[in-house]
């Protein structure tokens, strides 16, 4: 972390101050309460996870639907952003309020518009922002439309995922501004708007997994889509299965290429893969002595085949590690690059045009 003020701002506005009477964790068959006036203890270790660990404040329909995230990430997302004492912000996602008020502690009361979808979340929000003073305005509305009367600004900030970054949110951001942004649930980007307002583009920042954007159909979990029958194939996966737990630039990488296949790892013994694409396709890779591994598979896609090709294409591109990729927003498309935005080798992520425009 390269900026002091992160740190002074999280002393000075604890964490706890900003969490809900309730927080909830997984109990291995669902998301449970923890409540602070009937279980003290086990709310307080909820709200300090450590600092790689996220707080659940809210359950919808059986799944989070807002949290404090993980103050590792928060600090690196502040950090990213760059916000100097005077800049206008506007962040997209109030949750609990709680990075509203850092942003504020920097740039200065009055300059914090955020925005959050769900009325309720906002008002209490603005409740404890009102009461440690940060003075920023929070109005409910759908962030992908960003705050348009309130542009342009100098500073940018969504708390939650996107896989295509709005159109919007580069035109309300000055030219020279920044944009510090999730995307695809798997690490956040941080774009520059061009000085002739036409495009941002920037590095990726790190990785780390994020809630989407509400109303974002998430699929079918992993074990909807494997169900209860046999594989309905079985062969020889040629890879060792270490770097799809350990090596940041393969996963990022595979994200990109793969936009809708989800992997998760477990590691024992050896590592375990679990692949599947929300619908109806799933793998499940098994490590071997030899270090390879085995890959059991159903569904009409052969998952295994598709990560073994794409990451093929990862080691023909030069295995670029997380930090060597990019990402560029212009009004038609978005893209992914590694090396150099306009010579390196670049994936399409998004090709709509934005509203209006054709």
């Amino acid at each position: 972390m390269d900026s002091p003020w992160v740190r002074e701002a999280v002393r000075g506005l604890p964490r706890h101050w900003f969490a809900p009477d309730t927080v909830w964790s997984w109990d291995g068959s669902r998301y449970a309460p923890a409540d602070r006036g009937t279980e003290p203890g086990r709310w307080a270790e909820l709200v300090y996870p450590g600092p790689d660990g996220a707080t659940i404040t809210q359950v919808t329909d059986g799944l989070p639907s807002s949290s404090l995230s993980c103050q590792a990430i928060v600090v690196d997302m502040l950090d990213s952003l760059m916000v100097d004492p005077g800049h206008r912000v506007l962040e997209l996602g109030t949750g609990a309020g709680w990075n509203a008020a850092l942003l504020a502690a920097r740039a200065g009361p009055g300059l914090v518009t955020s925005v959050e979808v769900d009325a309720r979340l906002a008002a209490v929000a603005r409740e404890r922002l009102d009461a440690v003073g940060a003075g920023v305005d929070v109005k409910v509305g759908d962030g992908l439309h960003g705050c348009p009367e309130g542009a342009p600004y100098d500073r940018l900030m969504a708390t939650y995922a996107v896989d295509e970054v709005p159109w919007s949110w580069v035109e309300q951001t000055r030219p020279g501004g920044r944009i510090v942004t999730p995307w695809g649930r798997l690490g956040h980007v941080a774009l520059t708007v061009a000085a002739d307002g036409r495009s941002a583009s920037g590095w990726v920042q790190g990785l780390a997994t994020f809630m989407p954007s509400r109303g974002t159909d998430q699929g079918r979990s992993r074990h909807e889509v494997r169900g209860d029958g046999p594989p309905e194939a079985e062969g020889p996966f040629p890879r060792g299965l270490l770097p799809l737990r350990a090596d940041s630039g393969l996963l990022f990488a595979l994200r990109v290429m793969l936009p809708d296949v989800r992997i998760t790892t477990e590691a024992g013994e050896g590592v375990t893969a679990w692949l599947h694409d929300g619908r109806s396709s799933w793998a499940t890779l098994v490590a071997t002595p030899d270090e390879h591994a085995v890959a059991y598979q159903g569904g009409p896609r052969c998952l295994a085949d598709e990560i073994d090709q794409a990451w093929k294409r990862w080691q023909s591109a030069g295995a670029p590690d997380l930090y060597d990729f990019g990402m560029t927003r212009t009004p038609y498309e978005q893209y992914i690059w590694s090396g150099d935005k306009d010579t390196g080798p670049r994936w399409e992520t998004a090709g709509k045009p934005p509203s209006g425009e054709s």
